[in-house]
């Protein structure tokens, strides 16, 4: 995490260098829709926060850990409602296994879930010189969880089948936006934190449902790219 936060702060450093003396604040483009293509670091969480069932017979001290996504193509769309207030949505798919810690550490439980993170934050702009625009927001968001896979070890105990449960949570964001040209493009940098949920189903073949668990995700989402205002 550390090094993807010194690339962000490396990036913005060099786009302000560029940035200040090519636009003024009052030449800032004033369309309503801006549209950011952003490469985007989702660092999950993955703890067990509850088990609600268990035949299988988890060992004590078990816990599990979701992996790290290091790179998203990520799609954002913002509308600005007024000069200062926006509302926006991402588009992304995210994709993390999950392994055991703890007195589970190696255990392979979840061999892929791919994570569809339907979010809508409301933002509030402040305008700088020059054009730059850092921001703050904050909003809700649905996690769906698309073809999950159970894992070796899960599957050697008897659990051949997986289902994580579509869950919604709350979301924060801070950036900033910063003008390069005066015909609205320009670079941005963002950092979302997510609390979110889910409930892991394993099934046996047969279809008994042998453990449930309770999840925290709890990610944060970082981001870097490019903006267009019209």
């Amino acid at each position: 995490m550390k090094k993807v936060l010194g690339k962000a702060l490396g990036a913005a450093a060099l786009a302000l260098a560029f940035a200040s003396p090519a636009l003024a604040a009052d030449e800032a483009p004033a369309g309503k829709w801006q549209v950011k293509v952003l490469a985007t670091s989702v660092l999950a969480d993955g703890k067990i926060t509850a088990v609600r069932k268990d035949l299988i017979g988890l060992p004590a001290g078990a816990q599990t850990d979701a992996s790290n996504n290091s790179f998203t193509p990520t799609l954002a769309i913002e509308y600005f409602a007024l000069p200062n207030v926006s509302v926006e949505t991402i588009c992304c798919f995210t994709a993390h296994h999950v392994t055991g810690a703890g007195s589970l550490a190696g255990a392979a439980l979840v061999d892929h879930a791919l994570i569809l993170p339907a979010t809508l934050t409301a933002k509030y702009h402040l305008t700088l010189p020059g054009g730059i625009k850092p921001y703050v927001g904050a909003g809700g968001a649905w996690f769906f969880y698309i073809d999950e896979r159970a894992g070796a070890t899960a599957q050697a105990l008897g659990a051949t089948r997986v289902k994580l449960d579509n869950d919604a949570g709350v979301v924060v964001q801070g950036g900033i936006d910063i003008p390069i040209t005066k015909t609205g493009l320009g670079l941005t940098l963002d950092a979302k934190k997510y609390w979110i949920s889910t409930t892991a189903h394993f099934y046996t073949a047969n279809g008994t449902e042998a453990l449930t668990t309770r999840h925290r995700m709890d990610p944060w989402v970082l981001s870097a790219g490019v903006a267009y205002r019209f």
